[in-house]
C-alpha cells in the first residue's frame, strides 16, 4: 500500500514547481510519456527534478538516462553508497530537497546513521571510514580559488559511477534551487506528521532502490556516442559514456533554444572556465560586472544563468520575471536553466577527475 500512496503523493506534487509548469501525467505523450513510466518504474517515483524539464522533452529524455545510468543501475558500486554521495554533493549545494530525499533514499537502505550524519551536515560522523572518505571527497565543492581536486578515495573501476552521481546531483540540485520548494513534503503538513511522511518516503524509494536495473533501458535506439573530452572520466563505462554523451548534446541543443546570444553565452562560459571566487559572498554585484554591456534581453538571459551556474539557490521571482519579459515560453526558461545547470556540472566534473 506505501508504494501507490507515495507515488500519488509525488506526482501531486508536480503541481507545486515554480515557475514553470511540467507535464501532466494524464497529459504526457511520446517521450515524455515514455520517461515518466520509466522513472516510476525503476527511481520508484515520477521524480520532479526530472519532470520539470518536461517543457523540453530532450532535455528531459537526457537527464533521466543520466540519472538512471549512474544513479539507479546496478553497478561496481553499491546503491547506499551513490546515495551518500548525492546527499553529500546536495549539501555542498545548500539544495535541502535533494539531501532531505538521498537521505531518505540512504536511511531506506539501512545506513541511517550515516544518513543522519549527512542530512546534519556532519559527515564526519559517518562510522565506516571507507564511506566517510566517499562522502568527504563529494562534498568537496568546486575548484573555487584554484583548489586542487581531493584525491580519489575508491578504485580507479568505481571513478565513472561515482563521478557520475556527483555530476548528476551538481546538475539536478542547480535546477531544484531554481524550480522546487525545499522540501518534498507539502509545507501545510504538521510538524507531528512530518516525520511518519519521510518514513514512508524513505521506505518507499529503499524497496525500488533494492531492486534490480539494468542499463541502456533510457537510450531510447540510436548507436551509442563517446562523451566530449571534459566528460572522458565517463568513457570507460559504456552506458554512463553513453548518457554523458546524450546530455552534452541535449545542452547544446538547449543553448540554442534558450535565447541566449553567442556573446552572451560566451560570457557564462568564461566564468564557468575561471570559476575561482566568481559568486562568492552573499551579494550579487558580480553578477551584474559580468553582464556588463550586454543588452537588456542577454542581460536578462545572462543573469539568470550565471545565478543558476554559481548560486542557484539566489534565483529569485524577480530574476526570472526579468528573463520572461524578454523570451517567452516555460520551454526557453528550462533550456536556459538546463544549459547552465549542466554546463556548471561538467565543469565541476572535470576537476573532481583530476582535468582542472
Amino acid at each position: 500500500m506505501t508504494g501507490p500512496l507515495v507515488r500519488a503523493a509525488v506526482r501531486r506534487s508536480l503541481g507545486r514547481t515554480r515557475h514553470v509548469t511540467p507535464v501532466l501525467p494524464s497529459a504526457a505523450t511520446g517521450v515524455v510519456a515514455e520517461v515518466y513510466r520509466e522513472l516510476e518504474r525503476d527511481f520508484g517515483v515520477l521524480a520532479p527534478p526530472i519532470a520539470v524539464l518536461s517543457p523540453a522533452p530532450h532535455l528531459l529524455a537526457a537527464s533521466w538516462s543520466l540519472l538512471r545510468e549512474t544513479l539507479v543501475v546496478d553497478g561496481a558500486v553499491d546503491r547506499p553508497v551513490k546515495e551518500a554521495v548525492a546527499a553529500a554533493v546536495s549539501a555542498s549545494n545548500s539544495c535541502p530537497y535533494c539531501v532531505e530525499v538521498h537521505g531518505s533514499a540512504l536511511r531506506g537502505l539501512g545506513s541511517g546513521a550515516a544518513a543522519t550524519a549527512i542530512v546534519a551536515g556532519r559527515s564526519g560522523e559517518v562510522g565506516d571510514p571507507r564511506l566517510r572518505a566517499v562522502v568527504k571527497w563529494a562534498g568537496a565543492g568546486g575548484p573555487g580559488a584554484g583548489a586542487p581536486p581531493p584525491p580519489e578515495p575508491f578504485p580507479v573501476g568505481h571513478r565513472a559511477e561515482l563521478v557520475g552521481v556527483a555530476v548528476t546531483f551538481q546538475f539536478l540540485n542547480r535546477l531544484v534551487n531554481v524550480f522546487l520548494e525545499e522540501s518534498p513534503t507539502p509545507a501545510g503538513v504538521p510538524a507531528g506528521v512530518r516525520g511518519g511522511v519521510r518514513s514512508l518516503l524513505a521506505r518507499h524509494l529503499g524497496a525500488a532502490a533494492g531492486r534490480g536495473v539494468g542499463p541502456g533501458a533510457s537510450e531510447r535506439g540510436g548507436e551509442r556516442e563517446e562523451p566530449p573530452p571534459d566528460l572522458g572520466w565517463a568513457a570507460a563505462h559504456p552506458g554512463i559514456g553513453g548518457a554523458a554523451a546524450r546530455i552534452a548534446r541535449a545542452a547544446d541543443r538547449a543553448a540554442g533554444g534558450s535565447g541566449l546570444s553567442e556573446r552572451a553565452r560566451s560570457r557564462v562560459l568564461d566564468a564557468v572556465a575561471v570559476w575561482e571566487d566568481v559568486g562568492r559572498g552573499p551579494g550579487r554585484d558580480w553578477v551584474e560586472d559580468l553582464c556588463a554591456g550586454l543588452a537588456a534581453p542577454d542581460r536578462a538571459a545572462a543573469r539568470l544563468a550565471l545565478l543558476t551556474a554559481f548560486r542557484s539557490y539566489q534565483v529569485d521571482d524577480r530574476v526570472v520575471a526579468d528573463f520572461r519579459g524578454h523570451h517567452l515560453g516555460d520551454a526557453a526558461l528550462v533550456d536556459l536553466v538546463g544549459w547552465s545547470a549542466f554546463t556548471a556540472a561538467r565543469r565541476v566534473g572535470r576537476w573532481m577527475a583530476g582535468g582542472g
